[in-house]
């Protein structure tokens, strides 16, 4: 699965990864792709370096990126204690009603939140990149639009090329005129934030909007037959999250969440607003029923959303309550019914794109075989 794309940034496979556990990411460039790890739950410069020394260690010196979360405009002087001070009494109120409803415990005296919102403001971004740049990362990818001027310029001046999510032609044009390198096509089908164009329609358009710009085609691909298709409107590569998921590599917060992975079928993700406030897949559970419901408050805009309900999601985590227990994934949920080695994905992938090759080239009267 060799592109003009994985030739310039040396891996075998134009399969990038974006994961959040350093285990996957280096698994995946062993494997002959680009592992991208993601920095958005480090907010402690000293963890991500940390992790980025064992990723050296893990990656026999292939490249592997990082992805962060940076908005491209600037918001100054406001602390997280004075943007959660705007969260209402009665969104509150209603997160501790729904926790009472299904019998949460809290978590036990000294623990903190697991997960907290801070990864999103942009002074974290900006302390995660003084970090990565002391490393040889070969990709900044960032998930909220472009990053702003001086970062892409910071990231060419190390030699590092800077990928953007699209959910548009229109938000790709605006990457291709930010200086971005390679646009990721991201699809309705995806997980997390996604918007409202599905992957087949979406990765054509984004091709020939910031044509010859490279593009990765995102969003319900999960076989090398969609990775076939993917590169047959275009794409120069595949960006993948949500697969690596149930692989062995991942490191999920409980055995309970991986076997409702497993178990769950392409139509059980939802796009909801209850994790961040804004639209984002994931599974469908109580939690996001709850907060889907008219009856309801709603939720917040982002980032008072992702500040609101932390510490829930971080107990309803610790205790595996089943009915609210979730994760943002992708329709190709349904398609992750077993537990893989990332080796065993990458694999599965190269030979469903070597089949799916040789079916056209068979319609096309050109195999050999």
């Amino acid at each position: 699965m060799e592109t003009e794309l994985s030739r310039t940034l040396g891996i075998e496979h134009a399969i990038f990864g974006f994961t959040p556990f350093p285990a996957v990411a280096a698994a995946l460039t062993r494997a002959g792709g680009l592992g991208v790890l993601g920095a958005v739950r480090y907010t402690a410069p000293d963890d991500l370096a940390r992790d980025l020394d064992w990723m050296q260690e893990h990656t026999d010196g292939l490249p592997y990126g990082l992805d962060v979360v940076m908005p491209a405009k600037k918001v100054e002087g406001v602390t997280e204690a004075e943007v959660e001070a705007m969260i209402p009494e009665e969104h509150r109120a209603f997160v501790r009603a729904t926790l009472a409803k299904h019998g949460v415990p809290g978590l036990p005296e000294g623990e903190a939140s697991g997960w907290r919102i801070t990864g999103w403001m942009e002074q974290v971004a900006r302390g995660q990149l003084d970090v990565a740049f002391d490393y040889p990362i070969k990709l900044l990818a960032n998930a909220l639009g472009s990053p702003p001027p001086d970062v892409v310029a910071r990231a060419h001046d190390h030699g590092v090329l800077v990928a953007a999510l699209a959910g548009s032609a229109r938000h790709a044009r605006r990457h291709a005129e930010a200086g971005i390198d390679i646009v990721v096509a991201q699809g309705y089908e995806a997980g997390g934030h996604t918007g409202e164009i599905a992957s087949m329609v979406l990765t054509p358009e984004v091709v020939d909007a910031v044509s010859p710009l490279p593009v990765l085609a995102a969003g319900g691909i999960g076989s090398g037959e969609q990775i076939a298709a993917g590169l047959a409107l275009g794409a120069q590569g595949v960006w993948l999250g949500s697969v690596w998921l149930t692989t062995t590599e991942a490191e999920l917060h409980s055995r309970a969440l991986t076997v409702k992975l497993l178990a769950a079928g392409s139509g059980d993700t939802v796009r909801s607003r209850a994790l961040t406030g804004k639209p984002a897949r994931q599974l469908r559970t109580e939690w996001t029923d709850a907060w889907d419901d008219p009856a309801g408050p709603g939720p917040l805009p982002m980032p008072l959303q992702g500040l609101l309900v932390a510490e829930a999601v971080s107990r309803i985590q610790r205790h595996e309550v089943e009915p609210l227990l979730g994760t943002p994934v992708g329709q190709i949920v349904g398609r992750m019914n077993s537990e893989r080695s990332v080796q065993q994905v990458v694999d599965d992938l190269t030979r469903g794109f070597e089949k799916a090759v040789d079916r056209v080239n068979r319609i096309a009267g050109r195999s050999t075989s």
